[in-house]
């Protein structure tokens, strides 16, 4: 499960469009996916939860993909799975657009760019300190703008009312005073619990997100899943390959990773630092760098895999890292999809979702303030410059990517000034 980010209201009328109405736009081609993903790829800052709102904002807002409510949906079925929520969102959103194509298309667009930025740190500025550059600390504040607008969009949409309100408060004051991702997917947990006692059953017309996959489809998918899983380590008793152990760690580390982004970190570093593939040094610097870079901080994986000391490493390694890293996301989305449909038309369903979905507010507006607004905000000529890039978004309803882009320039500005 993992944290969940530009998102305002949809297109007037949009949240409850049946499946064949034009205001939902129902399937495209995997070209398409990439063009659009690969921007995002390009602009999204700040972290996971940023990154469902660049996602709310592109595809239910802006190209009307699917529609308010099935994107929440989709993001509380990637809460529940272990993994990157945001790549998983993404995947899953290419997925229904145009197949498993698409899911993949979705996955290049938003991974490359950050992964091949990383791999130049790696053999080329692996001991820069970018972590303390003035655009750095612009991008970290853009970022506070983008989680208060998904607060906002998301907060009107899925917690309108009393009883779905407090509960996203109450999640959020837990999740403050006990920072943890265990606490996180117990709170979804019991959420969902109290929105299928409690809460009435959500008055809308359910519309199947159609995913172009077929339930065995999804049964290999588990099979491959848990037999790479056990199956991995239990080579790696049998064979001294060095790429098969780096294959084996970075798939552990993405299959049993739960809260995604910062979370992985502490699974990546006992991966790599104590079998001495990298030291633990280099290992910092390149987190430095992977903050300084777009797209989901799971491409840390390319970092490491190019600048590891033995063989597979530079591009190669890059390449297996990143791969195994992410290939768990993979068969955890297309092992889910086929089944979701007959689960979340269930009546008792949605109303869990209701308030699994209440609950997901409340996680991002606990993660607004720790760690988004808590790592940008020091000054006050920080939170200047965060109401001006939210006054850009909010009002002058001005493209994520340029609103990233005056933010990085606003932080020069004032590192100048400092």
């Amino acid at each position: 499960m993992a944290d969940a980010r530009s998102t305002g209201a949809v297109a007037p009328g949009a949240a409850h469009l049946g499946p064949d109405a034009p205001g939902v736009r129902q399937s495209g081609g995997a070209l398409e996916v990439l063009r659009v993903s690969a921007r995002l790829g390009l602009t999204s800052f700040g972290g996971p939860i940023a990154h469902l709102g660049y996602f709310h904002e592109e595809y239910v807002r802006r190209r009307q993909w699917l529609d308010d409510q099935d994107y929440a949906d989709l993001v509380a079925l990637c809460q529940f799975l272990p993994g990157p929520a945001s790549s998983q969102v993404g995947i899953a959103v290419g997925i229904r657009r145009a197949g498993l194509l698409g899911g993949l298309a979705a996955w290049i667009g938003f991974t490359l760019p950050s992964a091949v930025a990383l791999v130049v740190f790696a053999l080329a500025l692996r001991g820069a300190d970018v972590q303390h550059a003035g655009w750095l600390h612009g991008l970290m504040v853009a970022a506070v703008a983008v989680v208060a607008q998904a607060v906002w969009g998301m907060a009107q949409k899925l917690a309108p009312d009393r009883a779905r309100g407090t509960l996203a408060i109450v999640a959020a004051v837990c999740l403050l005073l006990l920072p943890s991702s265990v606490l996180q997917l117990l709170i979804i947990v019991l959420a969902g619990v109290y929105g299928w006692r409690f809460l009435p059953q959500p008055a809308r017309d359910f519309r199947p997100l159609r995913a172009p996959l077929s339930r065995g489809a999804g049964i290999a998918a588990w099979v491959l899943f848990f037999g790479l899983l056990l199956g991995l380590p239990l080579a790696g008793l049998f064979s001294h390959s060095q790429t098969l152990a780096v294959f084996s760690g970075f798939y552990r580390a993405g299959a049993l990773v739960f809260g995604g982004g910062h979370v992985v970190l502490p699974l990546l570093q006992r991966t790599v630092v104590p079998p001495g593939w990298i030291g633990n040094g280099g290992f910092l610097a390149g987190y430095g760098a992977a903050q300084a870079v777009p797209g989901p901080l799971f491409t840390f994986a390319a970092y490491l895999g190019a600048a590891m000391g033995p063989r597979p490493n530079g591009v190669t390694g890059a390449a297996v890292a990143l791969g195994a890293i992410f290939l768990p996301a993979f068969l955890l989305v297309i092992g889910a999809l086929p089944f979701w449909d007959a689960i979340r038309a269930k009546p008792g369903v949605q109303a869990a979702l209701s308030g699994v979905n209440a609950a997901v507010v409340g996680i991002l507006l606990a993660a607004l303030y720790n760690p988004v607004w808590t790592s940008a905000i020091r000054t006050p000529a920080d939170l200047c410059l965060a109401l001006v890039a939210f006054a850009l978004l909010m009002l002058w309803k001005l493209p994520p990517w340029i609103v990233v882009a005056v933010s990085a320039a606003g932080g020069a500005a004032l590192s100048f000034l400092r």
